[in-house]
């Protein structure tokens, strides 16, 4: 006779406060994600001079991109692993460690004495800040009332941006012109372990990831004593990754959906990257204080995306997912060649940063709400993990080589053209085939 596990009781929702707490503690982890990653790219080139010698950032490039690619291979590894494991033992204890662990790391790479220490602790850092964002994301997904899911999601993703301009704003303070200021940077990384202490007193786990484990466990234990039991509940008891890849269909899902983020990040990667460094060649001569016109570019650039990620969260409430990450994809293929072809001063190059910043930054939400709607809670973190990390390693792979583009398309601005457009083309021909439409759905929570 084949028996399947009961069904799990108590089907409630979480009060307010623990919806508030558990949103307060992903969009702060995230928040210091972002301040993590722009304070790299901020402070790479010094790094690069002041470890392995003055000048090297622009006769060795990269030694830079070394940097920024050593920080996304780790933090895609992170994030992969963690997926399985926020599924596994919950998003509530897969935050408080890995928030803990990139902080302290961060704290360490203050110390570092050389450039291959620093590639080590970048290394071990980005494992700790992959890995926060699928527990956070999917606790927060899994929280949200349907109608609203995608504001939710908007505000949470809005937190990397905020992240990088809270590194913008302290990079101005602790910027005095010597070569060691980028060791400041690190040291206020350690910050966020005061997080955890929140996040431990507050947050819980969602009412919907606590019946999947509750499930999963009488699942093995009627494996365990040899019970007879149904294939569609034996799945359960196997691996999460088994249990994404094991169906068909869910395996062409998880293909589509990494098609479309691997457009979102390559993209994002080709423009954000090289905006720095193309605005002080833009500018160079032309204002007194080129550092302090920088800065207004970056800063432009990043509080677009800001308005970028709330408004594509409040969009795809209302006009649904699917027709608002294709106008996202489609807004980023102009206004990468615009940002890269027509500024000539300061004040266009603060605009058109603006406007670019607003769909190439901004179009990142999806990638936080699409996925967590198209999979059950059991494997939601996992899924999510695979499609958001598996895109970084190309991504990585981009940033080791942008010194070889730069010098085979010419100029900086030809790379991004070419890169970028043709990424965010991707982007608008496979929306229309992604997936189903989700808005105002709930959750799927079946097995």
């Amino acid at each position: 006779m084949t028996t399947t596990s009961p069904p799990v009781a108590g089907a409630v929702v979480e009060t307010r406060a623990q919806r508030r707490n558990a949103f307060a503690g992903a969009y702060l982890g995230w928040m210091f994600d972002g301040y993590e990653t722009f304070a790299t790219v901020l402070v790479a080139s010094l790094v690069v001079n002041d470890l392995v010698g003055p000048g090297t950032s622009q006769t060795a490039p990269v030694y830079v991109g070394g940097i920024l690619a050593v920080t996304l291979v780790s933090w895609a590894i992170g994030g992969l692993v963690s997926g399985t494991l926020a599924d596994r033992f919950g998003r509530r204890r897969v935050m408080m460690v890995s928030i803990l662990w990139y902080a302290v790391c961060a704290g360490l790479t203050a110390l570092s004495p050389n450039y291959a220490v620093l590639l080590v602790l970048r290394f071990f850092t980005g494992l700790g800040m992959g890995a926060e964002w699928g527990g956070g994301s999917s606790l927060v997904s899994e929280t949200a009332a349907p109608r609203t899911r995608g504001r939710r999601i908007a505000f949470l993703q809005s937190g990397f941006g905020v992240g990088f301009l809270l590194a913008t704003g302290l990079w101005q303070l602790v910027n005095n012109g010597n070569s060691g200021d980028w060791r400041w940077m690190y040291v206020i990384g350690v910050l966020p372990a005061l997080l955890v202490l929140f996040v431990r007193r507050n947050v819980e786990d969602s009412v919907l990831w606590k019946r999947a484990d509750l499930e999963r466990r009488r699942v093995e234990d009627l494996v365990n004593t040899g019970a007879d039991i149904a294939p569609e509940s034996r799945i359960l008891a196997k691996p999460h990754l088994v249990q994404l890849f094991s169906d068909r269909a869910r395996r062409r899902q998880v293909w589509r959906l990494l098609v479309a983020a691997l457009a979102s990040m390559l993209g994002w990667w080709a423009v954000s990257t090289w905006v720095p460094e193309y605005a002080r060649s833009v500018m160079a001569g032309q204002v007194d204080d080129l550092a302090t016109s920088m800065t207004l570019v970056i800063v432009s650039y990043n509080a677009a995306g800001v308005l970028g990620y709330l408004a594509m969260g409040w969009l795809t409430d209302i006009l649904g997912r699917k027709p608002v990450l294709c106008a996202f994809f489609a807004g980023s293929v102009i206004m990468t060649p615009v940002f890269f072809l027509v500024p000539d001063n300061r004040t266009q190059l603060i605009v058109l940063a603006f406007v670019n910043g607003f769909f190439t930054l901004g179009q990142m939400t999806w990638l936080a709400l699409y996925p967590s709607e198209l999979f059950p809670t059991n494997i939601r973190a996992t899924a999510m993990s695979v499609v958001f990390n598996l895109a970084r390693f190309p991504a990585a792979i981009g940033a080791l080589v942008t010194p070889a583009l730069i010098t085979a398309f010419g100029s900086i601005a030809a790379a991004a053209i070419v890169i970028g457009c043709v990424a965010y083309g991707i982007g608008v021909l496979i929306t229309p085939v992604i997936g189903p439409e989700t808005r105002g759905r709930p959750l799927p929570d079946g097995v």
